[in-house]
């Protein structure tokens, strides 16, 4: 069987689905690699280095789809849409039966996208519905891009800012630290109270769930506690709740006393297929400290503040705010290496669970394969689409895509297929956030 690594063609879309170091565990599982040229070289992984790894290059993308059973991608249909996009037009690529795709779909904020890939006969693997699963921790590619996203946030707000970061003593007198307020302690979020401390700021953070407070202090933190009501604030897997707007508004109301005395500001609150909630206010802006910054990490999805514009600067009332758009492609070199191993565990997993077989008695398999068998499978998507409930299915062999180069795998007889995982859930990590519908998954405080 051959997977492809396709060239991403979004605007400054420089990440790359798979790296040099990654293609050794692939051909261990007798997988042939196919990479179009250039497809790393933004990401820092030139041609030759996927060469010396073992893969074939191949010309084109029309080239590599035709030969390829497995296409990886960081962007496919709905992320090569959306905000970032004007002026773009998307791939027009000719799609084989029998194909299984892995990327970045945006599902559930663009399904009608994975429309086409239904009709196709196409198998698409949405990297947004891995579920947050200790099972599936080493799947979770959005963990994975949120810990990068929080961390350039910091350096972008640092940049911005007029001010230095830590402490310093000098002959010319002391320098006091900058203050830092971190909005939402999900993966982003303890990723920017980390980088912050490690650059010297005295960091105020809060999130809706209380049992937040101890990560937060663990990393150095002092976690900000409001009088609310917060005993539904978690669900059962640990993740935060969508809060109603009664909630939010007295939320806003608390918050602003901590940001009349904050430098910089990272707000991280984002909800998959819904516009971000709205954490600070026109009002709360202006009651900001001249010369602060705000780095709005859910600009893609509307923003946290009300005043963001997505991918621009905005200057209000002294106060800089920033909407940064894709930040994980602005460190193309980490994001890659990070986004490659959660795509390489998935295929992997696949072929444990008996691909081209479909073991959709797996809950990985199952809550991230969006598209299969001609049909739109996601709960969340189907409703959106205004379709019925799909009914239940069992394993549906997957045919590889047609061509010479297609090389049929070996079947499993009966009593060897891969038994099902154990029933018993595993508890999620904490520091995700919340689940609001089968088949969502958590709304993030990136």
């Amino acid at each position: 069987m051959k997977v492809a690594v396709l060239k991403e063609t979004f605007p400054g879309e420089n990440r790359v689905a798979l790296v040099p170091a990654h293609l050794a565990s692939l051909k261990k599982a007798q997988l042939e690699v196919l990479v179009e040229r250039g497809a790393g070289l933004a990401a820092g992984f030139p041609d030759e280095q996927y060469q010396q790894a073992g893969a074939t290059l191949v010309d084109s993308r029309a080239e590599a789809l035709a030969q390829a059973d497995i296409v990886a991608a960081v962007r496919a249909f709905g992320g090569n849409a959306g905000i970032g996009a004007a002026g773009h037009s998307q791939p027009t690529d000719t799609f084989k039966s029998g194909q299984t795709w892995i990327g970045f779909c945006d599902p559930l904020g663009e399904p009608v996208a994975l429309q086409d890939a239904a009709s196709a006969g196409l198998s698409v693997y949405a990297m947004e519905l891995i579920p947050r699963t200790t099972r599936a921790q080493s799947m979770d590619a959005l963990s994975s891009m949120a810990m990068v996203a929080g961390y350039k946030a910091v350096l972008l707000g640092a940049a911005q800012l007029p001010k230095m970061f830590p402490m310093m003593m000098t002959a010319a007198g002391t320098v006091t630290p900058a203050k830092v307020f971190v909005m939402g302690a999900g993966v982003a979020g303890l990723q920017a109270i980390a980088t912050a401390r490690r650059l010297g700021a005295v960091v105020l953070a809060y999130d809706v769930r209380p049992v937040a407070k101890q990560e937060v202090e663990s990393l150095g933190a002092r976690f900000l506690e409001l009088p609310l009501e917060t005993k539904d604030a978690q669900t059962a897997g640990g993740y935060a709740r969508v809060q109603d707007e009664e909630f939010l508004k007295r939320q806003r109301q608390l918050t602003m006393d901590a940001l009349a005395d904050q430098d910089l500001v990272v707000t991280t609150a984002a909800v998959p297929g819904r516009k971000a909630p709205t954490l600070i206010t026109r009002e709360m802006v202006e009651a900001m400290p001249p010369g602060s910054v705000l780095v709005d990490l859910a600009a893609e999805r509307g923003g946290n503040c009300e005043l963001t514009r997505p991918g621009e600067t905005v200057v209000h009332n002294g106060v800089t705010i920033l909407g940064p758009i894709n930040l994980p492609a602005t460190i193309p070199y980490h994001a890659s290496q990070l986004y490659g191993k959660n795509v390489t565990t998935l295929i992997q997993h696949l072929l444990k669970q008996g691909f081209p077989s479909v073991n959709l008695n797996d809950d990985v398999i199952d809550a991230t394969l969006a598209v299969h068998g001609g049909e739109i499978r996601n709960p969340t998507m189907r409703e959106k689409l205004s379709l019925p409930p799909l009914l239940p299915k069992t394993e549906v062999p997957i045919p590889l895509a047609e061509g010479p180069a297609a090389t049929p795998p070996a079947v499993p007889t009966p009593g060897t297929s891969p038994s099902p995982p154990a029933t018993t859930p595993e508890p999620p990590p904490t520091s995700a956030a919340d689940e609001t519908k089968p088949g969502e998954p958590p709304a993030t405080e990136q």
